[in-house]
């Protein structure tokens, strides 16, 4: 990368972080009064939390010629069934806001998965990029 998209990426990195705070705490400020907000704040605060992971993919990591995909496929699938496992958790009655700790495996899940598919998606697209 040339210097200048190099403190571009920076700057995408910074702004992606940020939005990933305030996505999270506009979510714990609304938990307590209105639940479903608070997970349309979750599930919009996901692409800028998959956003610095494709960044810090794009700038810290060092693949090879050309890298397998497999760690995105990984994380796009732990994120997938932890999404469904959530959802027929809601569908049998046991929403967040009924019963919050059950949901907290496949929160987990979503995180990871998405954390996983963005650094897979951003080695790559290093990999593809880079001058040597």
């Amino acid at each position: 990368m040339i210097p200048n998209r190099r403190t571009g990426v920076y700057l995408l990195l910074v702004g992606a972080v940020l939005a990933t705070i305030t996505s999270l705490g506009f979510a714990a400020r609304q938990t307590p009064s209105d639940p479903d907000r608070a997970v349309l704040y979750l599930a919009i605060g996901w692409i800028p939390y998959t956003v610095t992971f494709y960044l810090l993919g794009r700038l810290f990591s060092s693949p090879g010629a050309l890298p397998s995909m497999r760690a995105a496929d990984i994380g796009l699938g732990i994120a997938l069934v932890s999404l469904l496992l959530s959802l027929g958790l809601d569908a049998w009655g046991f929403t967040p806001a009924a019963v919050p700790i059950v949901h907290v495996p496949q929160a987990i899940g979503i995180y990871a998965g998405l954390a996983l598919f963005g650094w897979g998606i951003g080695r790559r697209s290093n990999a593809l990029t880079r001058r040597d």
